[in-house]
């Protein structure tokens, strides 16, 4: 298996765990406090892991396009945070993770119109059944 693979799955499983721990730790609270204790948490975390394993002559390496491209992915992520929240505090876990799990078919839309990625028949099927998964869990019953 490649690294990446491995990397991808260990987040999977993390990711899986953050959703049901965040939900628990909503109890009582808004979404919207629970969300800047996490962040708050994350930040120093985060930043602890940097210490610990950027190089300090990479951040020399830094310019105005990784900064602008990265503050950017920052933005969406809180954005996609505080919706993912406000979600989570009210629906069900499975449901809104699988619904938030539908970014992976914006993110194959977008790579392939701005980074130019080739979209073959393996991720059309795989996309298409995302959607399809997506939308038997949010029809009730």
């Amino acid at each position: 298996m490649e690294k990446w693979v491995a990397y991808a799955l260990v987040s999977m499983i993390f990711a899986g765990f953050t959703s049901v721990i965040a939900k628990m730790g909503l109890a009582g609270i808004s979404g919207e406090l629970g969300l800047t204790i996490r962040t708050l948490f994350v930040s120093l975390f985060v930043l602890g892991f940097a210490a610990i394993a950027v190089p300090t002559g990479e951040y020399l390496l830094l310019n105005r396009t990784n900064i602008l491209w990265l503050g950017l992915s920052a933005l969406t992520t809180t954005l996609s945070w505080i919706f993912y929240y406000k979600a989570l505090k009210l629906g069900d876990v499975a449901t809104v993770a699988l619904i938030d799990k539908g970014s992976v078919v914006v993110a194959i839309l977008l790579a392939w119109l701005l980074l130019k990625e080739v979209i073959t028949l393996r991720v059309l099927i795989g996309g298409a059944l995302i959607v399809g998964g997506l939308l038997v869990m949010v029809k009730k019953a």
